[in-house]
């Protein structure tokens, strides 16, 4: 697929809004979309599958390393891919968007907040673009989309005033129609809070479709150490079956975890919010999610007392996030109200108004576990509002080499051969591939 980057000149400029438009403007003019997201967001890429009807790429160079970030662009199906960015063009240490333009080299479509401005929007750009070359960075910043943008004389204020090298790729006008609210963890999630289909046409009739095909490229294919394409995935499947949780209350799985389950293993999905038991198995995957707004459907699930039996008779299961909080004695709602969990875990969660941690992370295990064996590292990143209260003899299978973790530099809370951490990996980490071998 050829594809373009659309990055942003900080967080909150309206990069989800702008790339759903090019979509949506990409998919009137005939074209197969896939969409992706730079960085290791769940909630963007809800609100990608909801216009562009697939599942979004996750490009991350830290999760996944450059050849792994590679692989999942190239399993992507398409006409062209949009990426989304994360953040300002260039922030980030470990995987900007910036980086991951590199990776796959791409041209940036930089979108700016044209609202109080005509001349300084290219300004703007034209800053962004010189520190690429400042900063001896291999970005190619090749356009600009215009964000909360008035036709007219504002419009061509802006166009006028771009160079000949810098190109005008359009407009996203200014309307409330276009705005998704937000919550803890981010924006709500595509289904729940998607745009007006009207008003997400008209904006898309002012992005310039033909110019960004013009600008789209094809980027490296990924190679293994012998030079052959596309090697990953090449690993036997086994006999086993994986019961992975999908409802309201565990929505944060990436779809190539999915993929890569099935590619080695027969996966059946439930419904602990719907009152689902938990089905036959021989593993159990509970992903990131809301658990705290679905706390009394889940204290009264046969699903969780199913997980606490399965745990406690060897079973493997594995809970990120969500699953960790889901897999703990007691989950604390920030009004107070305590609501038992499957109690695989000795700990107690409790909510809080503002986030506890936020960050790409390193873990390295201290000891076999479903996910590593001892002295293996793994890659992943945590974004969560809640902590957890660890009993005093609770352990810990990994030491945290970055980031935050569950309780003083350690995370992968661990009982029987179940492990919760705060900690979402993404399979080129390896820990699905583990995970599997242990069932």
């Amino acid at each position: 697929m050829r594809g373009v980057v659309l990055g942003g000149t900080r967080s909150g400029v309206g990069k989800t809004v702008a790339t759903l438009a090019v979509v949506r403007a990409l998919q009137k003019a005939g074209y197969d979309v896939q969409p992706a997201k730079a960085g290791p967001d769940f909630i963007d890429p809800s609100h990608h599958a909801q216009v562009a009807g697939k599942p979004s790429r996750t490009l991350d160079r830290w999760l996944q390393g450059e050849d792994g970030l590679r692989r999942n662009y190239h399993r992507g199906d398409g006409d062209v891919c949009v990426v989304e960015g994360v953040m300002g063009l260039y922030d980030g240490d470990a995987s900007s968007t910036a980086m991951v333009a590199e990776s796959l080299d791409l041209p940036v479509v930089l979108v700016v907040d044209a609202k109080a401005g005509m001349e300084s929007v290219a300004a703007t750009a034209l800053g962004f673009r010189r520190y690429a070359r400042v900063a001896d960075r291999d970005v190619d910043v090749a356009g600009v989309l215009a964000q909360r943008a008035h036709g007219g004389r504002h419009e061509a204020g802006i166009r006028d005033a771009l160079p000949d090298d810098l190109e005008y790729l359009g407009r996203i006008p200014p309307t409330d129609d276009l705005e998704v609210p937000d919550r803890h963890l981010g924006l709500h999630m595509g289904d729940e809070a998607p745009l007006d289909d009207d008003a997400l046409d008209a904006a898309a009739e002012h992005v310039r479709t033909d110019r960004i095909l013009d600008l789209a490229r094809t980027p490296p294919r990924p190679v293994d150490a012998d030079g052959s394409a596309d090697a990953a995935g090449r690993v036997e499947s086994v006999d086993a079956t994986v019961a992975v949780a999908r409802d309201d209350a565990f929505r944060f799985a990436y779809p190539a975890t999915v993929e890569r389950l099935r590619e080695r293993a027969d996966v059946v999905s439930f419904a602990p919010t719907a009152g689902d038991a938990l089905p036959d198995c021989d593993g159990v995957y509970l992903p990131g999610g809301y658990p705290e707004l679905h706390a009394d459907a889940l204290a009264d699930s046969p699903a969780l007392e199913g997980i606490h039996a399965a745990a406690t008779d060897g079973t493997p299961v594995l809970g990120e996030c969500g699953g960790l909080m889901a897999l703990a004695e007691t989950l604390t709602t920030t009004d107070g109200d305590a609501r038992s969990m499957a109690g695989v875990l000795p700990a107690d969660v409790r909510m809080h108004d503002r986030y506890q941690a936020l960050d790409h992370v390193e873990l390295r295990a201290r000891t076999d576990a479903v996910t590593a064996s001892v002295g293996e590292t793994r890659r992943g990143h945590e974004f969560h509002y809640s902590s957890a209260d660890v009993a005093a003899d609770a352990r810990f299978a990994f030491d945290v080499v970055r980031g935050d973790g569950i309780d003083d530099g350690r995370d992968g809370l661990t009982e029987y051969r179940t492990l919760g951490t705060y900690c979402h990996c993404h399979p080129e980490s390896g820990a699905f591939d583990a995970f599997v071998d242990a069932l």
